[in-house]
């Protein structure tokens, strides 16, 4: 006869088994270069080298600067995965333009081209958010046409109440789900006061790209980018609850991941090298 005691830790070491059988990692970990402006410029191939030896194997790029780095880019193993846009050339530009840079993406490699961000001067009410949506529409069916895959990238003020609404949720109606998907920033989402799981649950199928930023406790909640420069940290090293986030995002149909930190307290390669080294082990 198996004893009470015996029943209950063999089902306390089968529940621990399946656990273990379900936990997961992070395979491919990309990152976003603008972690590392103030010094990718001056030495290209020494800073992407670096971040290709720790270990980082996509990489999401800025198209202004992106024809001084690209031979540095193309000698690692770092695969050019997603650029982010000059804002105006969606906002202002011709499409002649929009065209042309498109298909030179797509000739380099890219997949995903995405709009970074709108300027405080180009903002407003919900109107302007409305006809900042149809330029997205069309920057979408652009890229389509150039095999490109065409994301919105948020930042805090669009989780502004607005009308009974928010520009995000007004943004995310307007725009087609076909042509623009999300780029959705942990950091920013959690800044605005919006929990990034519940967020990626209610837009499953339309964020492929999820930017890994962690935030240091006690930031206040803010609709606009003037947090304070220690409220970055490293991935691991804030608050976010980065296993549920990364659950959530799997679920969610996140197909890139890329890890960026727009201050650093010092070298941007190291935060960058401490990033990884947590989420290569982490298991979610």
């Amino acid at each position: 006869m198996t004893s009470r005691r015996e029943f209950l830790q063999a089902g306390t070491l089968a529940a621990t088994l399946c656990g273990a059988a379900r936990a997961k990692q992070l395979r491919t970990i990309g990152v976003q270069l603008y972690t590392v402006r103030t010094v990718l410029p001056q030495k290209p191939a020494e800073i992407l080298g670096a971040i290709d030896e720790i270990g980082y194997q996509e990489a999401e790029a800025t198209y202004a600067g992106l024809d001084a780095i690209w031979p540095a880019l193309v000698a690692t193993r770092l695969k050019p995965v997603s650029i982010h846009l000059d804002s105006t050339l969606v906002t202002k530009g011709q499409d002649s333009d929009i065209s042309r840079t498109f298909e030179a993406l797509r000739h380099r490699g890219f997949t995903f081209a995405v709009f970074p961000y709108l300027p405080p001067a180009e903002r407003g009410g919900l109107d302007v958010i409305r006809a900042v949506a149809d330029k997205l529409n069309h920057a979408g069916e652009k890229a389509k046409a150039a095999g490109l895959k065409f994301c919105y990238h948020n930042h805090a003020f669009e989780f502004e109440p607005m009308e009974g609404t928010t520009p995000f949720q007004v943004m995310m109606e307007r725009t087609d789900p076909k042509l623009v998907g999300l780029e959705m920033d942990a950091f920013w989402v959690s800044v605005a006061g919006h929990d990034p799981t519940e967020l990626l649950g209610k837009l499953s199928g339309r964020v492929p790209l999820l930017h890994l930023k962690d935030k240091e406790r006690d930031t206040p909640l803010m609709y606009k980018e003037s947090v304070a420069r220690t409220a970055f940290k490293e991935v691991g090293h804030g608050v976010i609850d980065w296993p549920k986030v990364l659950r959530a995002a799997e679920a969610a149909g996140v197909s890139h991941y890329f890890v960026e930190q727009d201050q650093t307290p010092g070298d941007p390669v190291e935060s960058l090298r401490q990033s990884f080294a947590y989420l290569s082990k982490l298991e979610y």
